[in-house]
């Protein structure tokens, strides 16, 4: 605007000056020796000509007005030519001039001092040129999208980071909602194919199985393929099975068609132990992706968005499978799933095709080879590292207290839907030979299976808002190591009002909150804590805590609902002593991970680097030598005492400096 004023300025001062451009009395008299002057020539010729040399040669290098005929008076005074020649394309070449700034009193500042317009200034969509720009409702829905965007995640994050980071959730979508969809048939298939009895055996043989697994992917970590390729791998292993899997589901001797259980029908097993192991493995391995992709500013802003794209497919891959298993068939169902196991490998082929793998994983394929430490390498990590056994504390110990708090509620509410369903002595509950009922009513399941169903739905629609709208806002607004306190916190009162308030709606309640905060802010601010570390760190040590230090841990809260369930009361009033004292052992820990992460990330210190550990060996092997009289170095004593009475006097730092000509052995 301020270009366009500025030119009619200077057109319009034109006109006024020189209306018609009639030559003036020096130009009559020094055309009055010329034959050839005219009105025209005069007219071509500028009004205030210069009498210097340098003008002189100025005017030689032009063209004369016969061979080119100058248009300089010629220009149209009319707006509309003006914007004629402001083509998108020329805007698109040249500075913006309205998103100028200038200097004053050392700081920035905006030619325009409306808020509004500063924000529409910093914002990549709308100061596009003006051709590529949409128009209508679409410009309308882009740039409420846009402000959604900044207010969810901050104005720190560009929009391209946020677009980034959601493509990349894509993979997490596939992967989940796949994953939801098997677990919701693997109890099915198995009970079908081996009988309900199989199933503890079942979860104990997984166990053996993702020990297996674990293993591979831990031997293929060592080798120099790159960390993403280890998703078309395993997803391509996974698509054969359960593709499989699906297939023989149809035939008549080893598939459903067969109506009699038998605990020696493999393909129940290996539905069931595959079906864990890609859970365990694969969620792992996208993290550790994740973790090592994504900057630690747009992991506070942005992991809210990837947990929420996460819930998304938690919550529908059961719901296709409770609204099409009867039309479909189960078969289809699983065939399904092994589908999505194709789609994450396409979604995540988009991502690093368009934005490509981070710099951590370009150094580490350019670094020399190191000798390899084998699949114990994530253990011997954990061992070496507190700062590694504190995220495990964080990841995996809330599981006892949430084993301990969600087996009261299943307790309360047998008991509740029992008194509410009683069952009658000529319902298949009662047994007659002891005159008492032995289990629940068809009432009363059905009750009970509504409830859990309710659960089920409460919580993930509940975690699903609070990553979407919460996690983000939270950690900008508290910061991390609030944030890592404020999750145990919530365990802590949560337990408490449970011990003084033990009912069925309470624990409901209770369990909800747990459940949703553990999903939208402990998962999120734990795999933030893996940014300070090594890659071994990210995929090997955390393959370890996220597989079998989750499953530990719920077998740990099972040990004391077990060791309590005689009855409800005394499950809450021990049960709710074991669980404050994790919830306080937990929000010391978390004081420790935030204190020792604000240390790490300020210094560049990385836990797990062997660069770090050589680097201080380093620095204390120098130490000691210039401390000592002798440095093995073939130097004269008399040299030797004069170098430390110098290092005496500038101190240590100092003498290291003075002393390059030293080679330490």
């Amino acid at each position: 605007k301020n270009f366009t004023r500025f030119y009619h300025l200077c057109i319009f001062g034109k006109l006024w000056v020189f209306p018609t451009h009639q030559p003036t009395q020096q130009q009559e008299t020094r055309c009055s020796g010329h034959k050839t002057c005219n009105k025209d020539e005069m007219a071509d010729r500028d009004p205030f000509p210069m009498q210097s040399e340098q003008a002189a040669k100025l005017a030689a290098s032009v063209p004369a007005p016969d061979e080119e005929k100058s248009t300089w008076t010629q220009m149209s005074t009319r707006f509309e030519s003006f914007t004629k020649k402001l083509t998108p394309s020329s805007l698109s070449q040249k500075v913006s001039l309205t998103g100028s700034k200038k200097k004053k009193f050392g700081k920035d500042y905006d030619d325009d001092d409306d808020d509004d317009d500063e924000e529409r200034d910093d914002d990549d969509f709308l100061n596009r040129p003006l051709g590529s720009q949409p128009t209508g409702p679409l410009a309308f829905i882009m740039t409420q999208l846009t402000r959604l965007i900044r207010r969810l995640y901050g104005d720190s994050i560009p929009i391209s980071e946020v677009i980034r980071v959601f493509v990349l959730s894509l993979t997490l979508f596939f992967m989940i909602g796949g994953y939801w969809l098997l677990r919701s048939l693997k109890d099915p298939v198995l009970t079908a194919l081996c009988g309900v009895e199989a199933i503890p055996k079942a979860k104990m043989a997984s166990v053996l199985v993702v020990l297996g697994v674990v293993s591979v992917y831990n031997k293929l970590l060592d080798s120099s393929l790159p960390k993403h390729k280890l998703f078309f791998i395993f997803g391509t292993f996974y698509f054969g099975m359960f593709a499989g899997i699906a297939l023989m589901l149809n035939d008549k001797q080893i598939g459903l068609p067969n109506e009699q259980p038998d605990p020696r029908r493999i393909l129940g097993w290996v539905s069931y132990c595959g079906i864990e192991s890609f859970g365990s493995v694969m969620v792992s391995l996208f993290w550790s992706f994740a973790n090592s992709n994504v900057s630690l500013e747009s992991a506070k802003a942005c992991y809210g968005l990837l947990v929420a794209t996460a819930q998304i497919g938690s919550i529908l891959g059961p719901v296709i499978v409770k609204n099409y298993a009867e039309t479909w068939g189960v078969p289809t169902l699983y065939f399904l799933g092994a589908v999505a196991m194709l789609l994450l490998q396409g979604t995540m082929y988009m991502y690093v095709s368009i934005y490509g793998i981070g710099s951590a994983e370009k150094k580490q394929e350019g670094a020399p080879k190191k000798k390899k430490a084998g699949v114990l390498e994530g253990l011997y990590l954990f061992w070496e590292h507190n700062y590694i056994k504190g995220i495990f504390a964080i990841s995996c110990l809330f599981m006892v207290e949430v084993t301990i708090v969600d087996f009261t509620m299943k307790v309360l509410a047998k008991e509740h839907f029992s008194e509410l369903h009683p069952c009658l002595p000529n319902e298949s509950c009662w047994d007659n030979l002891t005159n008492t009922p032995t289990g629940l009513s068809a009432d009363a399941t059905a009750s009970f299976t509504r409830f859990m169903g309710l659960f089920g739905q409460a919580t993930n629609t509940l975690s699903f808002l609070m990553s979407l709208l919460g996690t983000s806002a939270v950690i900008r607004t508290l910061g991390l190591r609030l944030t890592l306190l404020l999750f145990p916190s919530i365990c802590l009162i949560s337990i408490i009002y449970v011990r003084f308030s033990p009912t069925l709606y309470t624990v409901f309640a209770v369990m909800i909150i747990l459940k949703a905060s553990s999903y939208a802010l402990n998962n999120p601010t734990k795999e933030i804590l893996y940014q300070p570390t090594s890659s071994a760190v990210k995929y090997k040590a955390k393959s370890w805590i996220d597989i079998f230090g989750a499953r530990g841990s719920k077998a740990l809260g099972s040990v004391v609902t077990n060791a309590f369930s005689d009855s409800a009361t005394n499950l809450v009033a021990n049960g709710s002593l074991v669980g404050m004292g994790v919830a306080s052992f937990l929000i010391w820990n978390a004081r420790f991970m935030g204190k020792k992460f604000d240390e790490f990330t300020s210094s560049g210190f990385v836990v797990g680097e062997e660069e770090n550990e050589n680097e201080n060996g380093g620095v204390h092997m120098a130490i000691k030598q210039n401390e000592e009289i002798d440095t093995s170095c073939a130097l004269d004593d008399q040299d030797d005492d004069n170098e430390v009475a110098e290092s005496e006097l500038e101190g240590e730092n100092q003498k290291v400096k003075d002393e390059p000509e030293i080679t330490m052995v």
